[in-house]
């Protein structure tokens, strides 16, 4: 049992997690991930990310005897709620907390079949969003996401809190140049999304396999304009409010895709 806050085992979670905590995290392959949720996902058989050391509390244990989540395969390591609290971001630690590995997906990984459907955020930057985007791709069976470089970083702690487990579900394909992604595409069923697109996206019946583009909250998309075989696609809005949150107009968007692909 862990009781010391002086513990390297506090050391190396904080640095993961501080403010250097990206270039930790890119350096070190691993990531910090929090509470029953994400652990459920990541206890199954074959599951990517990979935990490399589960921190737990007595309530930790119980919480995961309770929902009878076999841990016997990770190197499980006990800790006082004093030290549990000391290492993790959320205001009411769950007991449970674990460095995992970040997998190694590259853009030659990526597998365009027939029925395939994919996300491309460009250079989003709220981790709430794409986290809650990750969520809503997995949710409405998407083949994975994809960001460009200068998007955030989808392994800091408030990405994989919002991605609810999700991340365990899907691959994600980072730091990949839209131009690059597009010459690849076999087909042009390539959409982005823009408030003045030219297309409704009740009128689009995509074919598969399919592209969506997503853009930056505040600057859209940049450069769409040179983009080749991109079908712009609006949401038509019937209400009073000028605009949608981005997390919002893309689970409205991978809905009605996903619908219409059915």
């Amino acid at each position: 049992m862990i009781e010391s806050l002086h513990s390297p085992h506090i050391a190396r979670v904080k640095a993961l997690l501080g403010s250097r905590g990206k270039k930790e995290r890119r350096e070190g392959g691993v990531f910090i991930a929090e509470g029953l949720q994400f652990l459920r996902e990541a206890a199954k058989e074959n599951a990517s990310p990979r935990i490399q050391t589960l921190y737990l509390t007595a309530a930790g244990r119980l919480k995961i005897a309770s929902e009878k989540i076999d841990i016997t395969a990770f190197e499980a390591v006990d800790v006082s709620d004093t030290v549990m609290a000391g290492m993790g971001e959320t205001v009411t630690p769950q007991g449970i907390l674990a460095i995992c590995e970040m997998p190694l997906w590259e853009i030659e990984d990526i597998v365009i079949a027939e029925n395939s459907k994919y996300v491309y955020l460009h250079e989003i930057q709220d981790p709430g969003n794409a986290g809650t985007i990750l969520r809503s791709a997995d949710a409405m069976g998407f083949s994975g996401l994809i960001t460009s470089a200068n998007s955030v970083d989808i392994y800091s702690p408030k990405v994989v809190r919002a991605s609810a487990g999700s991340l365990w579900h899907l691959p994600v394909y980072e730091r990949v140049e839209l131009t690059e992604l597009i010459s690849k595409w076999p087909n042009d069923s390539i959409y982005a999304l823009t408030a003045d697109g030219d297309k409704s996206l009740v009128d689009i019946n995509p074919q598969a396999p399919s592209l969506w583009i997503f853009g930056n909250e505040a600057r859209g998309i940049e450069g769409l304009a040179s983009l080749r075989n991109v079908t712009t696609v609006h949401i038509p809005m019937t209400g009073n409010a000028e605009s949608l949150n981005l997390a919002s107009a893309v689970a409205i968007t991978l809905f009605r895709v996903s619908s219409a692909s059915k």
